[in-house]
């Protein structure tokens, strides 16, 4: 770790490229100039994308960031072996903020870091790949679509379904009336995890970061039994990380409805009692007027899959009985069932009479074209930001409604607040450590 006072190199990296971006317009392109990338996080999701990025002749993957350098030698010889230039490995991820030649951050981080980490890349005047779910919570996700647009940066979430060919032949399809008028959609993540193990705390280990790992999170006893995915200082929960995709579809299909009036939440943890904080089991209804959408999602139905990787590639549908992560759109003509990352869709009608289908594809390489292309075009992409925040709000609504005993919430789409309830509306927003803190004016 750099012998560096943290407050002052924050101050000084943020500080600094603020006012780059207060007065530098984005360069102009040439039509060979590469996109500069530092990726930021080195998970699985983390690497995917480092390597993925990499492999196009249009982009250079500078820079690989870690708190834990042991994740550092499985990114690093995937990236090599893609790209012919060594990238730079850092622990601190603001090394490659003060680095003027980098063009846009990867953000693959635990949620925690997401709206942080987002907006300091803005202020340091890059772009930015935010994977899903897109903020912590509510309040950090408005000030990351503010950091957004006051420093002009192209910011879209990993929602890749949006930008899948099958996904826009479904809207198509929904808008031509066929379906006649959707009252009603349904929305699963049912699928089975296993329980976390428990042991004592123990020393943080070598070559990893802890500090900078927790950064806006408070600073817990190290514990590598526990799943950041299961506490609430970390995460928004195992089922929000995975139904936030479901989700976008859904909102999608339905030509993006901004925010429900209202949010009602069942469930809790009622199988996996193993030390979680965040729910097993959630069932959570947004009522959007005359729409209804619907959240049915646990992690204890062995019986419940996703579709395997050789049907979402393929012209195959999945076993939509079974599928744990379906999208159901239930019209007064008719009814479709749709499923997300590939696998396609299908429609009935009236008689449950199967007249339409789409085999689908995965759709990573198209959401990664956009964003590189938006990078140079300045255009908005696909999953901008706002709609990001639009849609990881019913995740947070969802857990709001739980923490304060499934009470039915009123939300107010003008302050982004909840109607009457002060216990709700003390989850809209974090506490944050220092010197790890989202500020007011971004």
């Amino acid at each position: 770790m750099r012998s560096l006072n943290r407050r002052e190199f924050v101050k000084r990296t943020v500080g600094a490229a603020a006012t780059f971006a207060a007065f530098s317009p984005p360069r102009v392109r040439g039509a060979n100039d590469k996109v500069v990338i530092g990726v930021m996080g080195l998970g699985g999701r983390g690497t995917y994308l480092a390597e993925s990025f990499a492999m196009r002749p249009d982009v250079e993957i500078a820079y690989l960031c870690d708190a834990n350098t042991r994740r550092f030698a499985r990114a690093r010889e995937a990236v090599e072996e893609a790209q012919s230039r060594k990238p730079k490995l850092v622990q601190d991820f603001r090394e490659m903020l003060d680095d003027r030649s980098v063009d846009a951050v990867v953000n693959a981080t635990p949620d925690h870091w997401h709206g942080l980490g987002t907006i300091m890349a803005c202020r340091a005047e890059k772009d930015v790949y935010v994977e899903k779910p897109m903020a912590h919570n509510v309040w950090e996700g408005r000030k990351m679509i503010e950091a957004a647009r006051k420093y002009k940066r192209v910011v879209t979430v990993g929602m890749q379904t949006r930008s899948a060919p099958y996904t826009k032949k479904a809207k198509e399809y929904i808008q031509s009336g066929k379906l006649g008028d959707i009252y009603l959609v349904r929305v699963f993540n049912m699928m089975q995890h296993r329980k976390q193990s428990v042991s004592p705390s123990q020393p943080e280990p070598e070559g990893f970061d802890y500090d900078m790992w927790c950064g806006p999170a408070p600073k817990i006893p190290y514990n590598p039994s526990r799943r950041w995915l299961n506490q609430w200082e970390f995460s928004c929960g195992p089922i929000a990380g995975d139904a936030v995709h479901q989700l976008d579809c859904a909102r999608y299909l339905m030509d993006d409805p901004p925010y429900p009036r209202t949010v009602s939440h069942a469930g809790g943890v009622n199988s996996l009692k193993d030390g979680r904080e965040t729910p097993d089991t959630q069932m959570a209804t947004f009522d959007y007027g005359s729409l209804t959408l619907m959240l049915e999602s646990a992690l204890w139905t062995p019986y419940m899959k996703k579709t395997p990787g050789n049907v979402r590639d393929s012209d195959q549908f999945p076993n939509f009985p079974f599928s744990s992560t379906k999208v159901e759109i239930c019209g007064t003509e008719g009814f479709m069932q749709y499923s997300r990352h590939g696998g396609g869709w299908q429609a009935f009608d009236a008689g449950g009479e199967l007249v339409h289908s789409e085999y689908g594809r995965q759709a990573d390489k198209e959401h990664k074209d956009n964003f590189i292309d938006c990078i140079k075009t300045r255009k908005r992409p696909n999953a901008d930001v706002e709609i990001g925040h639009q849609t990881v709000l019913l995740c947070h609504l969802a857990n709001i409604s739980y923490r304060v005993g499934n009470k039915q919430l009123e939300f107010d789409s003008q302050t982004e607040t909840f109607v009457n309830n002060n216990q709700a509306n003390k989850y809209l927003k974090r506490k944050y450590r220092e010197p790890w803190v989202v500020p007011e004016k971004v």
